[in-house]
C-alpha cells in the first residue's frame, strides 16, 4: 500500500497536476494541504471520476485539507474527524479517518501545520499550541484505538534536523527550524511515531519544498518540511519512503512536491 502527502498550494490551480499524478501513481491514500477552497467549490466530482473517495474541509484563500482514498481497493472511512476535537480552531487544518487495510486498521491523519510566521510572534505561539494539542489528541487516540496504526502526514512546516535544510547557517534559529518547533515535533515522535523518510539511508540534500523566489528549485535551496510519521505497529512494514520531485518541475507548480510511503504486503 502507498500513501502520499502533497501541499498543492491551491487545488483550483493544481487540480490537473493532482489528477495526472494520481493517474501515474495510483496511491491508496493522498493527503492534500492548502487546498484554499470552500467546501462548495471543492472538485469532488473530478476526484471521484479519477477513482477516489474524498473527505475535505476548507475555507477561502487559506488552509484547507483533503484526504483521498482509492475506491477500487474497497476502503471505507469511519471515525471521520474534521479538525482536532480537542482544539477549537476556525482554521481548516486537519482531516482524519480510520480505514481497514490489508495491514490492519489504520487511522490516517492529514495535517497542515501552522507556519508560525516568525519566532516569538503571535502566530508562532499559535503554532506551538496547535502542535501541543495535536500531540494530546493523538495520545488520546492511541488509548482509545489501541489496535489501530497511525499515519500522520502533511506539511509540518518544521525541518526536523539540519540535514533537512539546504543551508543551516542561513536558517539558524529561524522559523521552521527553531528549537521549540523541533522540540514540538519530538513530542509527536515520543508518542511512538517515526519519520518514515529517515527509516532508510537517504542521499543528502533531498527536500520537499523550495521557495519560488531566487531560483530556489533550480539551486536546490529547499527544506524537507513535508513528513509522513508512522506508528510503532506500522514501522516494521514500511518498505520505502521517497520524495517525487517531478511535479515541482511542471509549469506553474506548487512550491511543494509529493512525499510517498509504501508499507504492508506490497512493500519491497
Amino acid at each position: 500500500m502507498q500513501l502520499a502527502t502533497w501541499n498543492v498550494n491551491s487545488l483550483k490551480m493544481r487540480l490537473q497536476h493532482v489528477l495526472d499524478w494520481l493517474a501515474a501513481n495510483p496511491v491508496d491514500f493522498l493527503c492534500l494541504q492548502e487546498t484554499k477552497l470552500t467546501d462548495d467549490k471543492f472538485p469532488k466530482d473530478e476526484i471521484e471520476a479519477a477513482g477516489y473517495g474524498v473527505i475535505f474541509t476548507g475555507q477561502p484563500t487559506y488552509n484547507g485539507v483533503a484526504l483521498l482514498y482509492r475506491k477500487e481497493a474497497g476502503y471505507v472511512p469511519d471515525g471521520v474527524q474534521l479538525n482536532n476535537p480537542l482544539y477549537e480552531d476556525v482554521q481548516r487544518r486537519l482531516v482524519s479517518a480510520r480505514f481497514q487495510t490489508a495491514a490492519g486498521p489504520v487511522r490516517v491523519i492529514g495535517a497542515y501545520f501552522p507556519n508560525g510566521q516568525a519566532v516569538g510572534s503571535e502566530k508562532y505561539v499559535y503554532k506551538l499550541g496547535w502542535i501541543a494539542s495535536l500531540q494530546e489528541w493523538i495520545a488520546q487516540l492511541r488509548r482509545e484505538e489501541p489496535d489501530t496504526g497511525v499515519i500522520l502526514a502533511g506539511d509540518f512546516n518544521i525541518a526536523p534536523a539540519d540535514a533537512d535544510v539546504h543551508d543551516p547557517a542561513v536558517w539558524a534559529d529561524g522559523i521552521l527550524v527553531s528549537g521549540p518547533e523541533r522540540e514540538a515535533l519530538q513530542g509527536l515522535l515520543a508518542l511512538g511515531l517515526h519519520d518514515a523518510f529517515r527509516l532508510f539511508e537517504q542521499p543528502p540534500k533531498l527536500f520537499s519544498w523550495w521557495d519560488y523566489r531566487a531560483l530556489g528549485f533550480r539551486r536546490n535551496a529547499g527544506l524537507r518540511i513535508d513528513l509522513i510519521l508512522v506508528s510503532d505497529e506500522l514501522k516494521p512494514m514500511v518498505g520505502r519512503c521517497w520524495i517525487d520531485k517531478g511535479p515541482r518541475k511542471l509549469e506553474k507548480p506548487s512550491d511543494h512536491t509529493p512525499v510517498v510511503v509504501e508499507w504492508g504486503a506490497a512493500a519491497t
